[in-house]
């Protein structure tokens, strides 16, 4: 197939999924809509060209403020930031209907699936990354009452220039009973802590024939109270050991069930790829954008949308993910969570502080961080 071919398909596909979604996508285009558009952005309000705004250290700006009924339809951002990792230092909030917790707080590129605090390019229905530093948000964002969002510099330097457009509707009626929430939560593990340091590799017989069944210890995705539906997550990596970071299993417990819904395979096998992803890819429900190699020290990202069938909750959810087989590795993992939910939520775990964000080689032993030499023969790390 011909790439232009191979490119209109690609869109096609997109396009469907996401009018196909149960958390609704793209309005019908042939049918008359009946909401009015508007948009919040960043530009000079005198019409002069300096369409940006500067947030200097430890500053909130608001950046949205309207009242309800409406439905945020697309975000978009770009930054010039000279500090390093800014990606990881600026955090994005989102409020709705006058709660005083946010339903969406993350760095704001984990947000976009930066979680390596670098930037690369991907593309899914809902989020996308220009090799340009676009940022884009497709997340369909309704509320009732009032939406409000933030960004905050809790960095060291100033963001010199924070461009925004955020496109949402005003609905002229009342949002249908039932509607569920967008919300979106950081976790992060530097590290995760395995409960072994002195291995070899992942063929280790202590490490390959542990078992795992009550998935203690996994890294957590995110948990819910109340009612919705899980939608996707990006996750990154840093490695701190040599070897495949992902043989762990994914694990999903939907109502407080004595048996969990969904056990998987694999941490490849859930991120839908095969055998260490290979190299790196993106489509439209899943990808592996970076792809390092598989020592110390390098770094992955991946992601996974359920758009096609989101997994819904009427009680509560929990999320989670083995770091290692039998969560033996001890690398570090940076995830966003996405999923609707009728409020009010749980409240969030307290946002690491900005320093502990920035991702960092531990020292946790084990293979390619151990002290000592490796001796031939002998099995312990090197």
């Amino acid at each position: 197939m011909k790439p232009t071919k191979l490119l209109a398909l690609s869109i096609f596909l997109a396009s469907y999924l996401v009018q196909a979604q149960g958390v609704e996508g793209f309005p019908d285009p042939t049918q008359q809509q009946t909401y009015t558009m508007h948009r919040s952005s960043s530009r000079e309000v005198t019409g002069a060209n300096a369409d940006y705004r500067t947030i200097t250290p430890g500053e909130t700006l608001t950046i949205l403020d309207v009242d309800g009924p409406g439905r945020l339809s697309h975000i978009w951002f770009t930054l010039n930031a000279q500090e390093s990792y800014h990606l990881k230092r600026i955090v994005l909030r989102m409020y709705w209907d006058g709660e005083s917790t946010p339903s969406v707080e993350t760095p704001i590129g984990d947000f976009f699936g930066l979680g390596t605090g670098q930037y690369y390019l991907w593309s899914s229905p809902v989020l996308s990354v220009g090799n340009d530093r676009s940022l884009n948000s497709y997340f369909q964002m309704p509320y009732a009452k009032h939406a409000r969002i933030t960004v905050t510099n809790e960095g060291k330097q100033t963001l010199s220039n924070l461009y925004w457009n955020i496109d949402y509707r005003q609905e002229t009626k009342p949002l249908p009973s039932g509607t569920l929430y967008f919300h979106a939560q950081y976790r992060q593990a530097q590290p995760n802590r395995g409960w072994v340091s002195d291995w070899y590799d992942n063929g280790d017989p202590r490490v390959n024939f542990r078992r795992n069944l009550d998935g203690k210890d996994n890294y957590t995705w995110f948990e819910a109270k109340g009612h919705g539906q899980f939608i996707g997550i990006t996750m990154s990596v840093l490695q701190n050991q040599d070897g495949w970071w992902g043989e762990g299993n994914e694990r999903f417990e939907v109502d407080e069930g004595a048996v969990p819904t969904i056990v998987g395979t694999g941490s490849e096998d859930y991120f839908l790829g095969a055998w260490d992803f290979g190299s790196p890819q993106s489509f439209p429900l899943h990808g592996s954008p970076v792809v390092g190699q598989e020592v110390a020290g390098s770094r992955s990202s991946v992601y996974r949308f359920h758009l096609d069938s989101p997994i819904p909750f009427t009680k509560s959810m929990k999320a989670s993910i083995e770091h290692g087989h039998a969560n033996a590795r001890s690398d570090n993992f940076y995830s966003v969570a996405y999923w609707y939910q009728a409020e009010p939520h749980m409240p969030f775990p307290p946002l690491p502080e900005m320093s502990e964000r920035i991702p960092a080689l531990q020292a946790v032993g084990g293979p390619g961080n151990a002290k000592q030499p490796h001796k031939e023969g002998d099995p312990q790390p090197r």
